[in-house]
């Protein structure tokens, strides 16, 4: 079987695929039937999260590795332990040729059956098969498949151990130190846990292996270090080119070689897999990764962003196994590029902060979380890369200032959003929905506040409130689509104005309404009778949505994934995942294609069901966002199935029309598109035909001519402005000559301060130069206005810089003119807004010369 992607299909529990196991757990859980007993792969994995999170010891030592490729054969029900541990023994002593004398194995300590064949079918002696109780036991989970494994070890020799010197070590199989490695574990899923503890015999026993092909490489080529096998070797030498330094020659600096060769094959994986940068989930794992790999660069002495650069060695070792790589290998550059860039504007500022607070920490201290927080908020730095600056100090963080200036920045974000009716969305209330397409209710009222009080004798005319009901056919405002409006009333003629909806929680819809006559209390019975009209025009928008989504999956990659939306009436907005702006021809083509998927006319089907259910089904979920154990799965045809719980459509046709209104970045990684539907689509349309018409007439062409003619008309301008240039510059050239003639001497250097007259910002820059030339050396400030506001230029001979700065002259003069402005020692400019003191500000010049 290929390898999987790194990112686990219908399987938001996982942020990253990190076992070979882990696309057969549908098969061991029961959920799947294998399509074939018996399986073999070499399965990309990730450890970077939870229990299995590697990161700390990655380049400090040389068998971590954040990615890692894990060769496993699996039976299903075929099999079992006589077959497994002949075929690995086989392959390991025959075809790998290690030495049987160095290999030892293990079993679980009332497993006789694994121990009996490894006496039976290989040659390894009984006093080298050892037993273990917890690290011969695997489990899925607290409950579900489980059993005993076997893992087989090898002895590298007393010179491999890392512990020596250590009192009481003792050089054993799993004695913790590195002469003993595990190379392969032979994992026996025979049990079933149950919810009390105990063990159930399965009705079909599985096989589940799994070696790492970094260590078995680096045994197979006799080397000491997984680096320095051929899955390393080529990035670390390219690392090398680049650094201009020699990988062995400084232990430090190799630190930082193992980082950058292990973290370029993770990031370039990931990104070939679909993750993109981001601040939340798998994006910000990706993030971390590259800014952690940046900084390791940075104590390489590499200033500008290098893992670009070394996106082709690691398609060319994992290509083969994985040619996905190969074919988005720029495309991972470009991502890899563009992050490393944004970072490295904040880099240097980040590391110049937190070097002057390591020089006011004594040895063996700890950073402020303060300190920390402002790091990781202002300048990008993860903690966990601030960790790692001050773990090659001694150094650690305050994890509990860090943790509270965290939450104190959440509960700022939540305040922000809070509801006002707070009493109403923390209590036991409850209200239900009755129902996308029921547009009028009769309930009762259960709750009346405002300002997030109890009101217990109603509010009336005039007064602004939040009321509950049993139940209501209003949408409370999520998943971005916006709440409904309307009215409710009651039998006794009091009238209210539904201002928003809003649903606090899965089961509180809660009504800020305005009476407009009589009052309402608690008890009170009403009719509420939500816009049907504004309703039925956020269907169609919010329907659109989803085919949106679709397409720019199926047309820009897997990895598109919706960032945030906003379905109003009047328009829909969708933020997605990519790295770049969309081409004009490729959005005219996504338009096209979600019409055209409008004009099949399909049938839109939501369905309540489990979760579980849903991922099933194959519905798009994604790590990190909350799902109820009930979902609501909305399947469009062919087109589209996504857990959602707005409303919609029932057929897509009833869309009408999508047109695109526009594309844009709105943040590192995140893409805005805009677009309206249905009759708000048309609208648009005509008011853009009616404002061509407009300037047809004003150019007095027809509409078909107008482009034409407005190229004309532009072509004119560019001519005269052309023209207009040249005659500014012989005008500032005969003007160089007189002004050069007012030119007083201070100090022995020639200084001219001046106003000059009917010159445009490029031409007094000119002008500037061409005099600071004549004079030199020489000291230039020369303004003009067009009567409204002020342009200051001043210009220094270079052979003078170290003395005046030109930058530090205009901050001096620029207030007078009420303005500002600086820059260079040798040029600079200002503006300002007071015309009437420009010669007062000119004059000033001469004296602070002076």
């Amino acid at each position: 079987m290929p390898s999987a992607s790194i990112v686990p299909e219908h399987d938001p529990s996982l942020l990253f695929t990190n076992a070979g196991m882990v696309p057969f757990k549908p098969i061991f859980l029961g959920e799947k039937e294998p399509a074939h007993p018996r399986a073999a792969s070499a399965q990309k994995c990730l450890r970077l999260s939870g229990k299995h999170n590697d990161l700390e010891q990655v380049g400090r030592d040389t068998y971590h590795h954040t990615l890692f490729e894990m060769l496993g054969n699996w039976s299903f029900g075929d099999y079992y332990k006589a077959e497994a541990i002949t075929w690995a023994w086989e392959l390991l002593t025959r075809e790998w040729r290690l030495p049987k004398e160095h290999l030892w194995a293990t079993v679980y300590t009332t497993d006789d059956e694994a121990a009996g064949e490894w006496s039976r079918v290989t040659d390894l002696p009984e006093e080298r098969v050892l037993r273990f109780e917890a690290e011969n036991f695997w489990e899925m989970g607290e409950t579900g498949p489980c059993g005993p494994c076997s893992e087989i070890h090898m002895d590298r020799g007393p010179e491999a151990c890392d512990l020596r010197g250590t009192a009481d070590h003792v050089c054993a199989v799993n004695a913790g130190c590195a002469r003993f490695i595990e190379l392969w574990n032979l994992v026996f899923i025979q049990y079933n846990r149950q919810r009390d503890g105990s063990l159930q015999e399965l009705p079909s026993k599985h096989v589940d292996t799994g070696m790492g092909l970094e260590r078995i490489t680096a045994v197979v080529q006799q080397v000491g270090s997984n680096y320095d096998t051929d899955l390393f070797r080529p990035i670390i030498a390219a690392t090398e080119s680049l650094a201009a330094r020699r990988y062995g020659a400084d232990a430090m600096a190799d630190v930082s070689f193992r980082v950058i060769a292990d973290h370029a094959r993770a990031v370039s994986v990931m990104i070939a897999d679909d993750v993109l940068p981001s601040n939340e989930g798998r994006g910000y794992v990706l993030r971390r990764l590259l800014r952690r790999a940046a900084r390791h660069g940075k104590l390489l002495g590499l200033d500008g962003p290098f893992l670009a650069d070394l996106v082709a060695p690691v398609a060319e070792i994992l290509g083969s196994a994985s040619p996905e790589l190969r074919a988005r290998q720029a495309f991972v550059a470009d991502v890899a590029r563009g992050e490393e860039s944004r970072f490295a504007e904040t880099l240097d500022k980040g590391l110049a902060l937190l070097e002057g607070e390591l020089a006011t920490l004594p040895p063996r201290g700890v950073l402020p979380g303060a300190v920390a927080f402002r790091l990781y908020d202002t300048f990008g730095f993860p903690l966990d890369l601030t960790e790692d600056i001050l773990r090659g100090q001694g150094l650690t963080v305050d994890h509990v200032g860090f943790a509270r200036m965290m939450e104190e920045q959440r509960a700022r974000g939540r305040e922000a959003k809070r509801f006002t009716s707070q009493s109403a969305s923390t209590d036991e209330r409850r209200s239900r929905f009755v129902g996308e397409r029921v547009s009028r209710w009769e309930s009762v009222v259960t709750a009346v506040t405002t300002d997030g009080s109890d009101r217990p004798h109603g509010v009336r005319e005039g007064e602004e409130a939040e009321i509950v009901t049993e139940e209501t056919p209003f949408y409370g405002e999520s998943g971005g689509q916006v709440g409904d409006t309307g009215v409710i009333e009651t039998e006794r003629g009091d009238r209210l104005e539904v201002l928003e909806t809003l649903r606090p929680n899965a089961d509180l819809i809660v009504h800020r309404v305005r009476v407009v006559r009589g009052a309402i209390a608690a008890g009170d019975r009403v009719r509420l009778l939500i816009d049907e009209a504004r309703r039925e025009a956020v269907r169609l928008n919010h329907s659109a949505t989803h085919l949106l989504h679709g397409v720019l999956r199926e047309r820009l990659g897997g990895h598109v994934r919706q960032a945030g939306s906003l379905v109003a009436p009047d328009r829909l907005r969708f933020d997605f995942n990519h790295i770049a702006a969309i081409p004009a021809a490729e959005l005219d083509g996504m338009e096209d294609e979600v019409n055209a998927r409008i004009r099949a006319n399909v049938e839109c089907v939501a369905t309540e069901v489990s979760y579980d259910d849903a991922i099933k089904l194959g519905a798009l979920a994604f790590f990190g966002d909350k799902y109820g154990d009930r979902v609501r799965v909305l399947r469009m045809g062919d087109f589209s199935l996504e857990l959602c719980g707005g409303t919609h459509v029932r057929r897509t046709g009833d869309i009408g029309l999508f047109k695109l209104r526009g594309e844009s970045g709105v943040a590192a990684g995140v893409r805005r598109i805009e677009a309206v539907t249905g009759g708000g689509a048309l609208d648009w349309m005509q008011a853009r035909e009616q404002r061509l018409r407009q300037i047809g007439e004003t150019l007095r062409v027809s509409e078909d001519e107008a482009v034409e003619r407005l190229e004309r008309l532009l072509a004119q301008q560019r001519e005269l402005e052309r023209k207009l240039e040249k005659l500014q510059r012989g005008l500032a050239g005969a003007q160089s000559g007189d002004l050069a003639s007012h030119a007083r001497t201070v100090d022995g250097i020639r200084v001219l301060a001046t106003r000059v007259d009917d010159l445009d910002d490029k031409a007094l820059r000119e002008l500037a130069d061409r005099l600071k030339e004549k004079l030199a050396p020489s000291v230039v400030a020369l303004g003009t206005t067009d009567g409204t506001k002020v342009t200051l230029v001043a210009v220094v001979s270079k052979d003078l810089v170290k003395r005046y700065h030109a930058g530090n002259l205009l901050k001096q003069i620029a207030p007078l003119v009420g303005g500002g402005g600086g820059g260079r020692p040798d040029f600079a400019q200002a503006g300002g807004k007071d015309p009437a003191r420009l010669d007062d500000a000119l004059a000033q010049v001469y004296k602070i010369i002076g």
